[in-house]
């Protein structure tokens, strides 16, 4: 067993210490994978400061892909040599959620990121964040977390497709179910905003209003689709109706997770609107309503995991848009960066600068 270059996390709330730790070889029903790329996203920095609850210490990481290595007993859906997305999220296929055709639900999804996957030099046992630990050069994940990776899509950029798209596309296309000729507002022009924006415009939307904090992301806006550019303010819902005729939206799409942005974007919705949570808040933003407005406005709230998705059913159906050149995978990554450029990826997050940076291996 050769040592492995990983990011890990040490402690919720520690800084990332990039690190060589010792991975073991695949047992029954698992893959070992060579990572070629791996985003970094709002879910990890969410995950290392305790917003979301992580065993530590961690390798962090849980979008990406990259080639099999080896496999181990009994695995027969993929070879060494095979190019794999990684699946944080996979379907048991059995418990109550599962049986319901509701897959981004199940019940027993995350239960591979209490194991122990790989141990530091000195011995210290690291648990897989968020099942696939994708932040380092390779990984030992459970079988049913790597997918093909479709025909004609570029290995590195197929990362994306293991998170920010199928959450993106899933929000637009399964939650919110946006039809031909709506009106999109998407807040937050992130990784997944990005390709919410883009699913919206494949949708047809006639009006897609693109609402970020930085005026810099414009031009990322709207070379995803955006037919409209909002910095947010105190104003928003306001400029946003005045956008659509004095109505609001149709369909409101929210990847920030902030109590303030979640309303909002509810409050931009035309009567009888729809808005689809995405992003992941904390337990101390509450969002009110009061129960006049609720009847009165008729709209619906939503929220929406993993985007609702099947990744086996919907990355044909994303990689095919990608064939045709009306997705636009490269373009939600606005930085390319190795493991140590994590950090000062988190720190971009938090300033709430740039779209996707994508950890690409050598």
């Amino acid at each position: 067993m050769s040592p492995i270059r990983a990011a890990v996390l040490p402690a919720v709330g520690a800084p990332l210490e990039i690190a060589d730790i010792e991975l073991p070889e695949p047992g029954p029903g698992q893959v070992r994978v060579r990572l070629a790329a791996a985003g970094v996203c709002h879910s990890d920095l969410s995950l290392s400061n305790g917003t979301m609850r992580v065993p530590v210490p961690a390798v962090l990481g849980h979008e990406g892909s990259g080639t099999v290595v080896s496999v181990g007993e009994g695995v027969t859906h993929v070879a060494p040599g095979d190019e794999v997305v990684l699946n944080w999220a996979p379907s048991c296929g059995t418990c109550h959620p599962c049986s319901l055709g509701e897959v981004w639900l199940c019940a027993d999804a995350l239960t591979g990121a209490g194991n122990v996957h790989a141990r530091t030099q000195d011995g210290t046992e690291l648990h897989p964040g968020l099942n696939v630990a994708a932040f380092a050069e390779e990984t030992v994940v459970a079988a049913r977390c790597v997918l093909p990776v479709p025909d004609g899509v570029p290995l590195a950029d197929a990362a994306l497709l293991g998170c920010a798209v199928l959450t993106g596309w899933g929000a637009v296309h399964h939650s919110a179910r946006v039809r031909e000729g709506e009106t999109v507002a998407v807040y937050g022009v992130g990784g997944v905003g990005l390709a919410a924006l883009q699913a919206a415009r494949i949708a047809g939307a006639s009006t897609v209003v693109a609402v970020d904090v930085s005026p810099e992301k414009e031009a990322l806006a709207r070379a995803a689709g955006a037919t409209e550019y909002v910095v947010a303010s105190a104003t928003t819902a306001k400029d946003i109706r005045k956008l659509t005729g004095g109505q609001g939206v149709d369909v409101a799409v929210e990847c920030v997770g902030r109590a303030v942005t979640i309303r909002t974007a509810w409050e931009s919705t035309r009567r009888g609107g729809r808005t689809t949570v995405v992003g992941i808040g904390g337990k101390d933003q509450q969002v009110t309503f009061n129960a006049l407005e609720i009847f009165h406005w008729g709209r619906t709230l939503a929220g929406c995991v993993y985007g609702n998705s099947n990744p086996a059913e919907d990355l044909p159906v994303i990689a095919e848009h990608i064939r045709a050149g009306r997705f636009d995978l490269g373009s939600l990554v606005t930085e390319r960066i190795t493991l140590d450029g994590i950090p000062g990826a988190f720190d971009n997050m938090l300033a709430g600068k740039g779209g996707r940076a994508l950890v690409v291996f050598p």
